[in-house]
């Protein structure tokens, strides 16, 4: 079906430059492409000085990422259909090598384009093969019918465009998109109306800029449960849940909370705001915060980290951790942050964490304590 609408596309150029070439004598408003030179691009050498650099910097940037972000789009786009897998990083590296070379051929800064691809996909290519003979064709085109294109009207070639383009349109995403997702809704119109309105480079910068800025507001303010031990289990096994979701006892000295996500500069205010509520507002300097659900921490989040169990400390209390995923681990040690904590401040389970706490709690107030939650308040 796709070849029966292109073989119609193609025909429709045809017409069309036929018509062009009819009423060429009763007006002058068609437009038309105009007369491609019938030889390949010469050999070039880029100008490298700081002037041009300097110049050109800003709309080689805003080429550079859109040339990546349509690279993505259309790789995840056919990836999805075909059912194969991805390697992005592999696709940077062959676009950058390829506008490296073209550079020095008179070329024009290259990309993926949704229209060829999507024709290529839906003809049944299988391989990278095909771009070879595509671009083996479009020489060959260009050394022998080039001169042609001088009687082809522009509108002609946009309804081409058009044609192939609204078959790439995945009007479903779009519907699911705004159906379901305030955040990418907002991404998709925005960009949307940008490249309308403004110019593209512009409009690049202004969607990945609201994805950036829509990211940072999600991962900002990470979910941080306060956790208690559950002694009423119907097995007799005990375990730690979200108090919100159970009204369970909690210990009077040792807050134990989760903290989720990522612990980097835009969530680590949240965090402190959230240690700093434990000590204020309960009178509580032990703190063991659940780490399982960290993915990352940067060096703003470990600094502040530090700093709170500094005054955790300075108050006979402080900062403990359990759980830590391995590469968050290997990190904080590269970091220094294993050191500057503590070591005794790490552990691996749950009950070791408890074990050594508790020896760290005031004996007084455990003498009068009715939680009882742990195994070494038992008498």
């Amino acid at each position: 079906m796709i070849i029966h609408i292109y073989a119609k596309v193609s025909l429709g150029m045809v017409v069309g430059s036929l018509l062009a070439l009819y009423f060429k004598d009763f007006t002058t408003q068609i437009k038309l492409v105009g007369e491609i030179p019938a030889h390949l691009p010469p050999l070039s050498m880029p100008n490298f000085s700081f002037t041009t650099i300097k110049m050109l910097a800003p709309e080689a940037f805003a080429v550079a990422l859109l040339g990546l972000i349509e690279a993505v789009s259309i790789s995840r786009s056919i990836a999805t259909k075909s059912g194969q897998r991805i390697n992005t990083n592999q696709e940077f590296i062959g676009q950058g090598v390829s506008n490296l070379f073209g550079s020095f051929m008179s070329s024009y800064a290259g990309s993926g384009s949704f229209t060829r691809s999507g024709l290529n996909f839906e003809s049944g290519a299988k391989t990278p093969l095909s771009a070879i003979f595509s671009a083996v064709i479009l020489m060959i085109i260009v050394l022998l019918i080039a001169p042609l294109t001088a009687y082809l009207p522009i509108a002609a070639m946009a309804g081409v465009i058009l044609v192939v383009a609204y078959n790439l349109i995945d009007f479903h995403h779009i519907r699911k998109t705004l159906s379901f997702s305030i955040e990418e809704s907002a991404i998709l119109i925005t960009t949307f109306l940008a490249t309308l309105f403004l110019e593209l480079e512009f409009a690049i910068y202004l969607g990945v800029l609201l994805s950036l800025v829509l990211f940072l507001s999600k991962t900002s303010t990470p979910a941080i449960p306060t956790l208690s031990l559950d002694n009423t289990q119907e097995n007799g096994k005990k375990k730690f849940i979200n108090i919100n979701k159970k009204p369970i006892k909690q210990c009077p000295q040792l807050k134990i909370i989760r903290i989720d996500m990522l612990v980097y500069f835009g969530s680590i205010s949240h965090i402190q705001k959230r240690i700093t509520a434990i000590v204020e507002n309960e009178r509580i300097n032990h703190i063991l915060i659940v780490a399982s659900g960290i993915n990352f921490i940067d060096l703003a989040g470990t600094g502040a980290l530090i700093s709170e169990n500094n005054r955790l400390i300075k108050n006979g209390g402080g900062l403990y951790f359990v759980g830590l995923k391995a590469s968050v681990y290997e990190f904080a040690a590269k970091a220094h942050f294993i050191q500057q904590i503590g070591r005794s401040h790490f552990f691996d389970s749950k009950s070791q964490a408890i074990a050594h706490i508790y020896r760290q709690l005031e004996p007084q107030t455990c003498a009068t304590c009715q939680a009882l939650i742990f195994n070494e308040c038992q008498p």
